[in-house]
């Protein structure tokens, strides 16, 4: 590549980044999952690196983070909050650990998973939680400590009364109270999030930390940044005494000696991913020694002491056997894929939300395809690309008229959303009443959506006021309401 064709494609790139930064970083609404992130980044690394000259200050590769929120007071770090450098492949960890033990033939490593969630730096005075501030751009970050407060995991008072420590860590959010939260946010209209990671830093960045406390969010906290009153000298014994403290740490952490030992610990980390309850987006290998790791330094941007690992998305080939509708609470039709049965991540896949119209025209998804499956964020299963349509197929359109009530659908320009046109309609209706008895809303106990859909069916409900008006001879007529004798 010549340098003017070079010179182009650097500012493509860095144009893109910078994008997808603004959207991960600051609004927590990627587009683009990680991995394609990755591949947009390493090329831009590379052609850096080839053509040196035309490397800038103010390129992504020379930053961290984005911007912090103006709603919250800014932090400086003392110590700055470095990204890690990524890795792809075993021979590219083997080059790591050859260039560390050019200085350090004896040196060991920890090897631990990589959350996906949102880093925190959390600072304690005599032993008292007095400050949690967020990454930010890696130098300045976001004061959100009375956010923090309300995460159970975090230790409020030290087990022993430091007069001062600091430690990083991870705020993230399971996969169970992630898909609670979507729940009750499609209950309620909202837009539910894209992943658990986007859950955990938007439900973290909350002006009202009362919305935060409604969330269950956790923590792991994996370093000691700043500590005195006490010596410390090795990462694994760091780990130990955070716990000792009364910090919640990985229990997947291991000391290894040698670059195979690290590589099997890699694997077994990856071979956990699908069962752990949370996510993870690789894993970290770090220095064992602090000395060693002062010794070796950073770059402008990474500590040459650590590296990431990230594993490749899980991809599975199935059969799209059928579309179904459905229709939510506020009228929108949301197709759904059912495919044969495949496992990705450790769990069977056999449905994906296929979002919309546009969705489903971009990708040309149609019913008997051949299509690629994988999870997004380790947890939502969705099409990645078609690889062969069935003989005969025909492209998919959601229907014209509602599945549920037979009334017209209509889509408002500039929205992606196709919607019922009935207020009537019996599966908005279900929807309505189901989150009026939510534990959220009204929080009446009885009256699941087996029991609704059925007082609508019936007739016997059609606006939530309905629900205080039945009689015993009316409850009677719905299935496991009968008396008790």
């Amino acid at each position: 590549m010549q340098q003017e064709e070079a010179e182009k494609r650097i500012e493509e790139l860095r144009k893109k980044i910078r994008y997808h930064n603004q959207k991960y970083y600051v609004e927590d609404a990627p587009e683009i999952d990680d991995y394609e992130y990755d591949r947009l980044y390493r090329e831009l690394q590379n052609l850096e690196s080839e053509f040196p000259q035309l490397r800038t200050p103010d390129s992504p590769t020379q930053q961290v983070g984005g911007a912090p929120l103006a709603q919250f007071s800014k932090v400086r770090h003392e110590v700055v909050m470095e990204s890690l450098h990524d890795s792809f492949s075993h021979e590219e960890l083997r080059e790591f650990d050859r260039h560390v033990r050019e200085s350090f033939p004896d040196v060991t490593y920890v090897v631990e998973p990589k959350f996906d969630g949102l880093s925190v730096s959390l600072e304690y005075r005599d032993g008292i939680f007095t400050r949690g501030s967020t990454r930010g751009d890696g130098v300045v970050g976001e004061d959100v400590t009375e956010n923090l407060r309300t995460i159970r995991t975090i230790p409020k008072t030290l087990s022993q009364p430091l007069p001062f420590l600091e430690v990083r860590g991870e705020v993230y959010m399971s996969h169970e109270s992630f898909f609670q939260l979507c729940a009750k946010q499609e209950l309620a209209g909202e837009k539910p999030f894209k992943n658990p990671r986007n859950a955990a830093a938007g439900s973290l960045r909350q002006k009202d930390s009362r919305v935060t406390a409604s969330r269950v969010l956790d923590i792991f906290v994996f370093n000691v940044q700043q500590i005195t009153g006490k010596t410390l000298t090795q990462h694994d014994e760091a780990l130990s005494y955070l716990k000792m403290l009364g910090f919640t740490v990985s229990p997947f952490y291991k000391t290894c000696s040698t670059i195979e030992e690290v590589l099997q610990e890699v694997d077994r980390i990856g071979s956990l991913r699908g069962s752990l309850g949370y996510s993870t987006d690789g894993a970290v290998i770090k220095v064992n020694d602090f000395v060693q790791r002062r010794a070796l330094g950073s770059t402008a941007k990474f500590p040459k002491w650590a590296e990431a690992f990230k594993y490749p998305p899980e991809e599975k080939e199935t059969k799209l056997l059928n579309i179904e509708v459905n229709v939510g609470r506020t009228g929108v039709l949301t197709p759904i894929g059912d495919f044969e049965p495949v496992s990705i991540a450790g769990t069977t896949v056999s449905r994906a939300t296929l979002h919309n119209q546009d969705y489903i025209t971009e990708k040309d998804i149609r019913i008997g395809d051949t299509v690629k499956l994988r999870k997004a964020g380790e947890i939502i299963p969705e099409v990645v690309s078609v690889i062969s349509h069935a003989e005969n197929s025909a492209p998919y359109h959601l229907p014209e008229f509602c599945p549920s009530c037979g009334s017209p659908v209509t889509r408002e320009e500039g929205e992606a959303a196709v919607r019922c046109t009935n207020a009537a309609c019996p599966a908005q209706l279900s929807r309505h009443l189901i989150h009026f008895v939510s534990r959220n809303a009204m929080n009446i106990d009885s009256c699941g959506p087996a029991v609704l859909e059925q007082l609508v069916a019936k007739g016997l409900v059609r606006s939530p006021a309905d629900l205080y008006t039945l009689t015993v001879q009316q409850l009677t007529q719905i299935e496991r309401m009968g008396e008790k004798s």
